[in-house]
């Protein structure tokens, strides 16, 4: 191995500066992390002025214009203040070759690496830590971590930065037990425990999701007095939170001495990831009122927990308060919020906050997108895409074919739907399902049949389910029926499908079978989701299942109701009957005036001043029966009604629907 000469630089490092420097810019982007303005070039070409009046033992100097030019993210400009320093006869230090060896990194150099391994060894640094560990970085980085751990092995130093680089690299190469073995070697050697180990190694814990790990990590920082500093506790947190045990997370956030913002963030986050929106609600307001002011990923992580008809009152407070506090310019904030009008029903203020973007990426775009579908406007979802692709700054991703794909199926734009589906480079099963999906609810089912057969996905059950949904659209019942014996025969355990079979047979008056599915659903020990409706009123959430009477004002919501269908009765035939998606066999078999949305809907009516806009969810998909009750029922109160359930929103006005009947 050549070896860099202590008074002048070897030829083979010449023409690597400017190699290395545009190798950077390859890797990093021009755009954001390399960009050297024309006011530095010119602030640099002054400095190269007076490299020959530094003294050469005053390393200082040369080691502070080397973290200068690494400090404004340009390596190749450390690399060549390292060459002049060398052409000058200056000598380095223990400080010089760390910083020059993350200038190689950077670039990708392996060689230099080795070059400047070469010199640590001449000069007498390789026993010193920060040494040491810059050359198990650039080896384990770009060499890979075997490399990396062979060189940590060597080493006749080992101290806890060196232990927790290897960590680290096992985790970069996403083997977090290799990192756990390594952390309890250092727990076997009576090697140095610092914070950062302990950090690392709960990181490890998380992404393997072991309890076992979690708490054997959790007694090392016991036992070296190390859980109560902030970051290994909030490390700690966030592995019991990754581990999901929420309820051991919360008890050991209660006990935390000291929280700060990433505190409460993480368990807001956990209770956001498990769907306790509510109890992630309280503790926002709680954390608030305990003096923590929350930062833009606080606000983007508890603005999901608003996603929810129920919750846009909760999604416009936050929203304001990040006008207040000037996070209304974050991007990850205002995508959080675009999200969350769309999803809690107000596509419009979505849009708003979209438009007002001064810099949008794929992600923005694609919460958009999906938005629009959600609601019925999947035009407006194709335009917008149309927009972002002209956009050569943002590229679609397999997420925003899926939105495209969301609403050219919600529009019933089939051309279109192939065009961008061919455009995507290896599609996944939910983009073959939405294809099914799009050419089913088309009335294509020919083409969807031979398009399963083609890709070779007739026994996926995301795609029969997206075929069943033309089937229930277009009353196809002999291809409904082979579709559901298809989902039993492949799902056998699934009870959700025995129901969805059990409805079939009941709206063709087979009872029989009707009886002898319900007796296997009920061997089977399970039992099928209950319909249930909600609706909020004053601050507070009321819950409606089929037939429901336990409501302190049941009996004006049914006479409510009863006056109503007579008025839709009278306004058009009875509505067609269709396979009826319910889960529950009271769902299925009581009279349409108690469903649970209509239910809700009549609460809705003589609750509110006239004119307002009534906000229902629902957990299962609407019946034929109350999509088009509710359309009249629009008409008839002169109301906007929207209800949501797991497909969309349905957005009633003046005796339609937004979702055209397609949902």
């Amino acid at each position: 191995m050549d070896v860099l000469s202590l008074t002048r630089m070897p030829s083979f490092l010449k023409p690597e500066i400017p190699n290395c420097t545009s190798q950077c810019k390859r890797s990093l982007g021009h755009s954001s992390h390399v960009r050297v303005s024309t006011r530095f070039h010119r602030q640099l070409a002054l400095t190269h002025k007076v490299l020959d009046e530094i003294p050469l033992s005053d390393t200082f100097a040369w080691n502070n214009l080397i973290h200068t030019h690494l400090s404004n993210r340009d390596p190749g400009g450390a690399l060549s203040i390292y060459h002049h320093m060398m052409m000058r006869g200056a000598c380095p230090d223990r400080r010089t070759l760390p910083r020059v060896l993350t200038a190689s990194r950077i670039c990708g150099d392996l060689f230099l690496g080795k070059q400047l391994h070469g010199q640590a060894i001449k000069l007498g640094f390789f026993d010193e830590h920060y040494v040491i560990t810059a050359l198990i970085e650039i080896y384990g980085r770009l060499d890979g971590i075997e490399a990396g751990k062979w060189l940590f092995d060597k080493s006749p130093r080992r101290n806890s930065v060196a232990w927790t680089m290897i960590l680290k690299l096992y985790l970069m190469e996403n083997k977090p037990d290799l990192a756990i073995n390594v952390f309890y070697q250092m727990v076997e050697l009576n090697a140095r425990i610092d914070s950062v180990v302990l950090i690392t190694a709960a990181g490890a814990c998380g992404l393997l999701k072991s309890v076992e790990h979690g708490r054997r990590v959790h007694d090392v920082a016991r036992k070296f007095r190390l859980e109560s500093d902030i970051l290994v506790s909030n490390s700690l947190l966030k592995m019991q939170i990754d581990c999901q045990r929420m309820e051991d997370a919360r008890g050991f956030f209660n006990q935390m001495t000291t929280k700060d913002v990433i505190s409460w963030t993480e368990i807001i986050c956990g209770y956001v990831k498990k769907g306790e929106f509510n109890e992630a609600l309280k503790l926002f307001r709680k954390m608030n009122m305990d003096g923590i002011k929350p930062d833009s990923l606080s606000v983007s992580s508890v603005l999901p927990a608003c996603a929810r008809t129920v919750a846009h009152k909760n999604g416009k407070e936050i929203h304001g308060y990040s006008l207040r506090n000037g996070m209304d310019n974050n991007l990850i904030v205002q995508n959080a919020t675009t999200d969350m009008y769309a999803k809690s029903g107000l596509v419009d203020y979505a849009l708003k906050v979209f438009e007002r973007m001064k810099k949008r990426d794929v992600i923005s775009w694609t919460v958009m997108i999906l938005g629009f579908s959600l609601h019925g406007k999947g035009e407006l979802g194709v335009e917008l895409f149309c927009r972002m692709e002209k956009d050569q700054r943002v590229e679609a991703d397999q997420f925003t074919y899926a939105a495209v794909l969301h609403c050219c199926t919600a529009a019933c734009m089939v051309e279109e739907g192939k065009f961008y589906f061919n455009c995507i480079k290896e599609p996944n099963i939910t983009h073959y399902a939405l294809m099914v999906s799009l050419l089913a609810r088309a009335c294509l089912f020919d083409e969807a049949r031979a398009f399963m057969e083609e890709h070779h996905i007739e026994r996926h059950a995301e795609v029969l389910r997206a075929l069943l949904d033309g089937c229930w659209m277009h009353h196809r019942r002999n291809i409904g029926k082979q579709v559901f014996e298809q989902l039993c025969d492949l799902e056998p355990l699934d009870a959700e499908n025995y129901v969805l079979l059990s409805n079939w047979y009941s709206d063709n008056g087979k009872w029989d079978l009707v009886d002898k599915l319900r007796e296997t659903i009920m061997s089977m020990g399970s039992k099928p989701k209950k319909a249930y409706s909600w609706i909020e009123f004053q601050n507070k959430v009321h819950v409606f299942g089929t037939g429901d009477i336990s409501h302190p004002r049941s009996e004006r919501i049914y006479t409510e109701l009863q006056c109503l269908m007579k008025k839709v009765n009278a306004e058009a035939q009875r509505p067609a009957s269709g396979f009826s998606f319910h889960g529950g066999d009271a769902e299925r078999e009581c009279i349409q005036i108690g469903h649970s949305e209509m239910l809700a809907l009549s609460f809705g009516l003589i609750c509110t001043q006239p004119g307002a806009t009534i906000r229902i969810t629902k957990n299962l998909r609407m019946c034929r029966g109350c999509h088009d009750s509710t359309k009249l029922v629009s008409k008839i109160v002169e109301r906007e009604i929207i209800i949501k359930d797991p497909n969309c929103f349905h957005h009633f006005k003046d005796g339609f629907c937004s979702c055209r009947d397609f949902w």
